[in-house]
C-alpha cells in the first residue's frame, strides 16, 4: 500500500540518551498523537505518559526472539499496524539513525510502501559531553569528533573499522558499545600509534542521576574501568579535550545527585514532581499508594451544585486540587458553568489547591498565608464565615477537623467529590528495591498516601527505616504523626506543607548527611 508521505502512520523517534527531558518537542507532540508506542529497553519509562491512555505500549524486550533475531518481529509489527491504519511511534534511546538501525528500519517501511517520519534525538556522545562537561571539539585542542561502533557485526560487507585511520585521527573519538570489546579497542589503537597517556573517560548512563564516570589515560582505562565497577551499556571518550574536563560538573553538583527517591503521589499527580527531583540529579522511582476515581453515586454531588446554583451557601472551601477538578468536572458533564457559582466565596487549603481553581478563571478568596494544613485552613477562614454558611468539597476519607472546628462558629455541610482508593498491588519492582536498600528517601504527601505506602511494607523494609536505612519524608506534621503511629520514625518533615517544601526537605536531609 502507498500512504500519503505528508500523512504517515510511522515516526522513528529519537529518544535521548536517557533522561526524559532531553526529548524533543516534536518527538512529544508525536507521541501524542500515537495508538502504538514500541520501544526499547533503555527509554525512560516516564516517557510513555505522554502517549494517551488508550495507546497500546510495547517494549521490544518482550517481542519475540533473542536480541539477534528480533528486528524482523520489529519490522513486522511496525508494518502491520501501520498498514491496518493505526499510528505507531518506534521510540528508540539516543537518535534512531546513529547505531540504532533505524537505517534499517525505514528500509523495511520504504519496502513496504508505508510513509514515515523520522525524528532525530540527542545522542549518547553529545549528552556525556554536557553533563560531564567534556568539550567534545574545542578551538585549541580538537575540530573534529568521530562517533565510532564498539561493536560490528563480524559478517558485515565492505569495510570494517579502519583502526590505523583512528588510531591517527586529530579530534575526539566517542565510542559506542565499546565496553565489552575494551582491552581489544585500547589494543588496536596503542598498535597503531596512539599516544597511551592520551586522556580517556568511560561513562554510564550519561545525563541520568545514576551517571557514573572513570578517567585515565588510555593505556590504562581498562584498569580503571574495572577499578570503578562500569559496566555496559557505556560510552568511551578518547582524546586532547578529556584533559580540559570541568572538575565538577553542574549535573553532578545537583544536591541530590545519585540519590534514589520515590514518589507516592497518585499517577496523573506524580509528573511534576518527578520533574523536580530529576532536575535536582535525583533518581526516581514511582509508587502511587491511592488512586484518584470519580464517585460511583454522584448524587449528592449533584445536590450540592444546585444548592451553590440556588445561593443557598456562602463558603464554597476545597481541600485539594483533586476537589477543584472533579466538582468542576461534574459541574461541566450536567451541562452547567460557572456562573451557577457567581456569588459563593472560595477558600483554597494551598497555593495548589489555588492553582487548580485559576485553571478554571476562579481565584481563590482566601488562602491560608502560612500553614497549608487543615489546622492553618481553619485558623485563617473562623474569622471570616462566622455565622455564615461553609460546604466543604473533599475526598471520602480524611480528618473531620476542618468541618468540627468550623461547625462552631458556621453552618457546616461536606460532599465526597471523589474517592481516594487505596491502590492494592504496590509495584514489586519498587519494593524489591526498597528491600535491597537501593532507595534512600520515600516522600510520603499526605496521611492517608503514607499509610496506604506504610502497609505494604514487609518486616524487611520496616527493618531498614528502623535503622535509618530508609528515611520517610512527611509533607507536614500531620502527616508524620501518621507516620508515627504506625511505629515508624520520620526523617524529616516539610516546613511548608507544599510538595516544593517537600522536596526542600529531602535536599536538606541529603545536604545534612553529606556533611556527616
Amino acid at each position: 500500500m502507498t500512504q500519503d508521505p505528508a500523512n504517515p502512520f510511522v515516526f522513528l523517534v529519537g529518544a535521548g540518551p536517557g533522561s526524559p527531558g532531553l526529548l524533543t518537542v516534536r518527538g512529544a507532540e508525536v507521541l501524542g498523537r500515537a495508538d502504538l508506542v514500541l520501544y526499547d529497553q533503555l527509554v525512560p519509562e516516564r516517557l510513555l505518559d505522554l502517549a494517551p491512555a488508550h495507546a497500546e505500549r510495547i517494549c521490544v524486550r518482550d517481542l519475540p526472539g533473542s536480541h539477534p533475531d528480533k528486528y524482523p518481529h520489529i519490522h513486522k509489527k511496525l508494518i502491520e499496524t501501520a498498514s491496518a491504519g493505526r499510528t505507531v511511534v518506534r521510540l528508540k534511546g539516543g537518535d534512531p539513525l546513529i547505531f540504532g538501525r533505524g537505517g534499517e528500519e525505514a528500509e523495511a517501511l520504504r519496502a513496504a510502501g508505508l510513509a514515515y517520519e523520522i525524528v532525530p534525538g540527542i545522542t549518547a556522545a553529545l549528552a556525556a559531553g554536557a553533563y560531564l562537561e567534556i568539550p567534545l571539539t574545542h578551538r585549541m585542542y580538537a575540530s573534529s569528533i568521530a562517533l565510532v561502533t564498539g561493536h560490528e557485526l563480524p559478517n558485515k560487507p565492505g569495510n570494517k573499522l579502519d583502526w590505523k585511520a583512528l588510531a591517527a585521527f586529530p579530534g575526539t573519538l566517542a565510542i559506542y558499545m565499546g565496553i565489552a570489546r575494551l582491552p581489544v579497542i585500547v589494543g588496536e589503537l596503542l598498535k597503531y600509534g596512539k599516544a597511551p597517556d592520551t586522556p580517556a573517560a568511560i561513562v554510564e548512563r550519561a545525563s541520568l542521576g545514576e551517571q557514573r564516570s572513570v578517567y585515565a589515560t588510555l593505556g590504562a582505562l581498562e584498569e580503571a574501568r574495572r577499578h570503578a565497577g562500569l559496566e555496559a551499556p557505556g560510552l568511551i571518550l578518547i582524546g586532547e579535550t578529556v584533559a580540559h574536563r570541568a572538575d565538577h560538573p553542574w549535573f553532578e553538583a545537583r544536591p541530590l545527585f545519585g540519590h534514589r527517591v520515590l514518589v507516592t503521589r497518585p499517577t496523573h499527580q506524580a509528573g511534576g514532581m518527578v520533574r523536580k527531583l530529576e532536575h535536582l540529579g535525583a533518581v526516581v522511582s514511582r509508587m502511587p499508594a491511592v488512586e484518584i476515581r470519580a464517585r460511583a453515586d454522584a448524587a449528592p454531588i449533584d445536590r450540592g451544585l444546585e444548592q451553590l446554583r440556588r445561593g443557598e451557601w456562602d463558603w464554597l472551601v476545597f481541600t485539594s486540587a483533586n476537589g477543584v477538578h472533579a466538582l468542576l468536572r461534574r459541574l461541566d458533564a450536567l451541562g452547567r458553568d460557572l456562573r451557577d457559582w457567581g456569588h459563593v466565596k472560595l477558600a483554597a487549603i494551598g497555593p495548589k489547591t489555588a492553582d487548580a481553581l485559576r485553571e478554571y478563571r476562579l481565584r481563590a478568596d482566601l488562602v491560608p498565608p502560612a500553614s497549608f494544613s487543615s489546622e492553618g485552613l481553619v485558623e485563617a477562614l473562623k474569622p471570616h464565615v462566622a455565622g455564615q454558611r461553609v460546604l466543604l468539597a473533599r475526598a471520602n476519607r480524611g480528618r473531620e477537623l476542618l468541618r468540627d472546628e468550623l461547625a462552631k462558629v458556621a453552618t457546616v455541610d461536606q460532599i465526597a467529590v471523589y474517592d481516594q482508593v487505596d491502590v492494592t498491588a504496590p509495584s514489586t519492582t519498587v519494593l524489591d528495591a526498597l528491600r535491597r536498600g537501593e532507595i534512600r528517601y520515600i516522600t510520603l504527601p499526605s496521611s492517608n498516601i503514607a499509610r496506604g505506602v506504610i502497609n505494604s511494607f514487609d518486616e524487611t523494609i520496616r527493618g531498614r527505616v528502623e535503622r535509618g536505612e530508609i528515611h520517610l519524608v512527611a509533607i507536614s506534621p500531620e502527616t508524620g504523626n501518621a507516620i508515627r503511629e504506625l511505629r515508624l520514625p520520620v526523617a524529616a518533615e516539610a516546613k511548608i506543607f507544599t510538595e516544593d517544601g517537600l522536596i526542600q526537605a529531602v535536599v536538606e536531609l541529603a545536604l545534612a548527611e553529606g556533611k556527616r
